[in-house]
């Protein structure tokens, strides 16, 4: 399997292009905010200085806060070694330090409404994820969603239960009742493409770059089996539908996709028999900032 080729240089010359097109200043400032916030996610993992929905929404503040600065052209492992000085200062603190104290009573003064929050939107540049804090003990639905369209056929993404910790599912409907037997979630390989595929030679009049175009060439992905197919409950059902398949995906693709750029797109392919072989449906979902929905979901619905 070839490691680079004419695509991938092209992802990173567009990458590249993209981030000279932004000021240092814009790229500076949402750094320096993202630092911020890991400051004091470490301080509360370490001090435990907040309560669970307080600590839950800083959380999610801090995953948006990197990727506003991924948005604005920061590179992945920069901010890792952001993540990393800022652990490093706490670290080097005792949690009873003056510092310490000042900034926790200056957060629950910002976070005091935000923690409050039951639902929170996560726009992004062409999909939007829905969070939703608590659930009823009886009835599955989603915590976390983002829905899309493909072809005459509709899919939700996200993470879906009852009171408790949620799964991943794909949900998805199809008009002429096609039934998918497997269906697997394609994500950019990182160890392959350490930064993501966005061709903006497909951008439209306004700029704006498709899902399908913001996914890496196939031989620079790792493709997540689904691990248990079932029919859909009427509550997962994307808007419209009346029947659907839902799919679950293991654990280890949440973190997996929580990891990606916020700008970047993965692929779920429906998988369907056919008397001349496999045929595959594709949907495309925006990553934008699930890793941020994930975070704001108090503690026990992750």
């Amino acid at each position: 399997m070839p490691r680079h080729g004419p695509q991938g240089h092209f992802a990173a010359l567009a990458l590249a292009v993209l981030a000279a097109a932004l000021p240092r200043a814009a790229r500076a400032d949402a750094t320096a905010t993202f630092y911020e916030r890991a400051v004091m996610v470490a301080a509360d993992q370490r001090c435990r200085l907040f309560d669970p929905d307080l600590g839950s929404a800083l959380a999610a503040a801090e995953a948006q806060a990197r990727g506003a600065a991924l948005r604005s052209g920061a590179r992945s492992a920069v901010l890792d070694q952001v993540e990393q000085r800022a652990r490093g200062r706490i670290a080097a603190l005792p949690c009873n330090a003056p510092d310490i104290a000042t900034a926790a009573a200056r957060v629950r003064t910002a976070f005091a409404g935000y923690s409050r929050l039951q639902r929170m939107s996560y726009p992004g540049d062409v999909a939007a994820w829905l969070a939703v804090r608590g659930a009823p003990e009886r009835v599955t639905v989603w915590k976390l969603s983002q829905t899309t369209r493909f072809g005459w056929n509709s899919a939700t993404l996200g993470l879906a239960g009852r009171a408790g910790p949620s799964a991943l599912l794909a949900v998805a409907s199809f008009p002429d009742n096609a039934q998918p037997y497997t269906a697997r979630l394609v994500l950019r390989d990182r160890s392959l493409a350490p930064e993501p595929f966005l061709n903006t030679l497909r951008a439209n009049a306004a700029g704006t770059v498709p899902l399908a175009a913001r996914t890496p060439p196939r031989t620079a992905t790792i493709a997540v089996l689904a691990e248990a197919r079932s029919g859909a409950d009427a509550a997962l059902l994307p808007p419209g539908a009346r029947s659907g398949v839902a799919f679950r995906f293991p654990k280890a693709a949440v973190d997996a996709l929580a990891a990606l750029d916020p700008r970047e797109a993965v692929a779920v392919d429906f998988v369907f028999s056919a008397a001349g072989g496999d045929q595959v449906r594709t949907a495309h979902f925006e990553v934008g900032d699930f890793a941020a929905g994930r975070a704001f979901l108090a503690p026990g619905q992750r």
